[in-house]
């Protein structure tokens, strides 16, 4: 099976630095999976689960991942992430917090509220617990 290099990298750690198959992940335009060969490109990252397969593993590493940019080659994959977290990384509890804490934001409505910002870190909570929860 073909291959091509991933690296991941985001401000505090290098996330991936391998070969893999696949890799799927969440634009602003939507959900992709890249294989390797694809054509060159530039995307934007949005909040979701990034799920990358290797050649000889059983099971995907997922990542919970933010935002950030990704840089596409036909051998080479470049991600830039502002936040991301392995599943086995994730804090479920300090996630399910963050959680409830912006439902209520939002759910108050405050006259000097960030509706927005609210809704971002509703997101990020809703994509750790979602990847912490795969099986």
């Amino acid at each position: 099976m073909k291959e091509f290099r991933l690296q991941i990298i985001s401000p505090r750690k290098v996330l991936f630095d391998g070969n893999c198959t696949m890799i799927e992940y969440n634009t602003t335009e939507g959900y992709v999976g890249v294989l390797p060969g694809h054509v060159a490109m530039t995307q934007i990252i949005a909040p979701g689960v990034l799920t990358i397969y290797e050649e000889g593993k059983e099971k995907p590493t997922y990542i919970a991942a933010m935002s950030g940019i990704s840089k596409i080659l036909p051998d080479t994959i470049m991600i830039l992430i502002d936040i991301a977290e392995k599943k086995e990384e994730i804090d479920v509890e300090r996630a399910k917090a963050a959680k409830e804490r912006a439902e209520k934001r939002i759910a108050e409505k405050a006259d000097n509220f960030d509706v927005e910002r609210a809704k971002y870190a509703l997101k990020k909570a809703e994509t750790r617990l979602m990847v912490a929860n795969i099986n």
